[in-house]
């Protein structure tokens, strides 16, 4: 059994500017989905509900929709940047019950216990996810509910296939299986679970689907700016070299052959699991 002090992150992308904004798009390509998970979570009106992994505070301003006036939101994040870039964001929001803390949730204390406890794309860095959940869970009052929202990288495909699409899928799976993160943790978020003593969840499972220039946004986004955010320790880790990715055409090669293929693109798979306590 690990201990909580022990959940360290093995976060790859950083905190900086580029990568806040990154973070921006990709919470508002996959917000439906998040979404529809903490609806059929069960939040809603008057609770109380800890965001950790919070970033830029996305998810906490969704949540803040679901708890409305009368519930609170609190965000964690170990990132000073992300951190103060989700104050700014509530200030400007005049969201006086969003807070936002700096630090390690595993080992943080609160005033009183949560309604709830939510997560996306959090676990997937942890270097126990059932250590995390198991300290989360101290958190939530009993009968409250702990929901997190996380990937299965191996559901991304394409047919007919587009090989560079296909391509970055192969070079992120690498380069996270290379530096410690679980590419798989959404399929694993039933057995984490349950390792933490928690119940086990329901679970559901969505995914990007689209083709042709349909697919456009998801290329730039899923694969063309999250390789390029992340080329210096491809080349590093010997995933791939600077002339093989070609940031700077990567998004246009992609589109164009799934254009020309009449390719389908399957993103990675968004998976959902809630629980109470």
């Amino acid at each position: 059994m690990s201990d909580p002090g022990q959940t360290q992150s093995n976060y790859l992308l950083g905190d900086s500017e580029q990568e806040l904004e990154r973070l921006a798009v990709q919470a508002r390509l996959i917000e439906p989905i998040t979404r529809g998970f903490l609806r059929d979570a069960g939040i809603g009106p008057g609770m109380r509900v800890l965001d950790v992994g919070t970033g830029a505070g996305d998810v906490a301003f969704l949540v803040a929709e679901f708890v409305g006036a009368d519930g609170e939101v609190v965000g964690v994040d170990r990132s000073i940047a992300g951190i103060a870039t989700a104050r700014a964001r509530a200030d400007a929001r005049s969201l006086r019950k969003v807070s936002f803390r700096e630090g390690d949730p595993a080992t943080m204390s609160f005033d009183r216990p949560f309604d709830a406890v939510v997560g996306r794309r959090f676990l997937q860095f942890q270097a126990d996810p059932s250590a995390m959940l198991r300290a989360l869970a101290g958190h939530v009052r009993p009968g409250g509910v702990i929901v997190f929202h996380e990937l299965d990288s191996t559901g991304a495909s394409s047919y007919p296939p587009a090989p560079t699409f296909d391509r970055c899928c192969e070079w992120w799976i690498e380069l996270l299986r290379r530096t410690g993160v679980d590419h798989r943790m959404g399929i694993k978020l039933h057995a984490s679970f349950l390792a933490a003593g928690l119940a086990a969840p329901a679970m559901r499972l969505e995914a990007f689907i689209g083709g042709g220039a349909t697919a456009a946004d998801y290329l730039r986004f899923a694969a063309a700016d999250l390789i390029g955010s992340v080329v210096p320790e491809l080349v590093r880790l010997g995933v791939a070299t600077v002339a093989e990715v070609d940031i700077d055409t990567l998004h246009e090669r992609m589109l164009a052959e799934v254009i020309a293929n009449g390719s389908v693109i399957v993103g990675r798979s968004e998976i959902g699991a809630w629980t109470r306590v």
